[in-house]
């Protein structure tokens, strides 16, 4: 009840209320109530499974208007991790408006990729990232691959280096990401792929968003390894964070990632974009 208030952001005071209130409506006991916890029973699993179908359905048909209201107004909204992409990758969106004036682009920050891509892609017709996790109904679109590359604090001992070697850093302190955010996505961030796992030490706390994984940066003596374009971009932005080239670290992989599902028709000619872009 605790994690679920905390995710909804209400008082569990108020959560417990609103499902005491949702029973009485109901006429039947949804959860049954235990000092380790609460459980469903057999009509709460059923109710469970039959909202979150109305649930997904309603989210569907507002998706689906959302992108009816874009395709009529020539609009592509693109998701964004990291920098912002019209500074990363501008000539993917020029070459989309040289081919297409009459379009415009909507851009949107998103979080770290937690969970179905259905769920972290739902707001938008495509994502500019580094690939996240491979799954059912995921397509990606490499744009380019681009070098990783430490970011740390200016004070950070690694700092006056001008490249460093992974055998450097493997054993350093880490940002750590929420649970929720993609183990592998977030592994590649820790060098979980050159050490085999993740690290021996990580920050108690866990950041979600680009802004967190900073903030988080700028309090404790912590490192990431990041796509070198997007630390070079935070350096520049923030007097006190360097960006410190991995020289033999395997590279990130900067791409358009969308849901099968999107129907956007602007989508294809970005997509043509990035495939005829010579950065890959």
């Amino acid at each position: 009840m605790t994690r679920a208030a905390r995710r909804l952001g209400v008082a569990q005071s108020a959560l417990s209320q609103a499902i005491a209130q949702l029973e009485s409506e109901l006429g039947v006991a949804l959860l049954t109530r235990a000092p380790r916890g609460v459980g469903l029973t057999r009509a709460g699993e059923a109710f469970s499974t039959k909202a979150r179908a109305a649930l997904a359905a309603e989210a569907e048909a507002m998706q689906t208007a959302q992108w009816l209201l874009r395709s009529a107004d020539h609009t592509i909204a693109v998701g964004f991790i990291g920098p912002p992409p019209e500074r990363t990758a501008p000539a993917l969106f020029t070459a989309l408006t040289d081919a297409c004036p009459d379009a415009r682009v909507s851009f949107q920050e998103l979080t770290f990729p937690c969970g179905h891509s259905a769920t972290w892609l739902a707001d938008v017709d495509v994502a500019f990232c580094q690939a996240p996790s491979a799954e059912p109904g995921l397509c990606v679109q490499p744009v380019r691959v681009e070098p990783r590359a430490v970011m740390a604090r200016a004070d950070h001992p690694l700092a006056c280096a001008a490249e460093l070697e992974v055998a450097d850093v493997l054993d350093g302190t880490f940002i750590g990401y929420h649970p929720e955010v993609q183990a592998e996505w977030a592994g590649l961030h820790s060098l979980d792929d050159h050490r085999g796992g993740p690290p021996t030490e990580l920050t108690s706390e866990r950041a979600l968003t680009p802004m967190e994984m900073l903030a988080i940066m700028s309090s404790e003596q912590a490192i990431a390894t990041v796509p070198l374009i997007d630390a070079r971009l935070a350096q520049q932005a923030l007097p006190d964070v360097v960006a410190l080239p991995l020289r033999d670290a395997r590279p990130a992989v900067l791409a358009l990632v969308w849901h099968e599902d999107s129907r956007s028709p602007l989508l294809d000619v970005l997509v043509t974009a990035a495939r005829d872009a010579d950065g890959i």
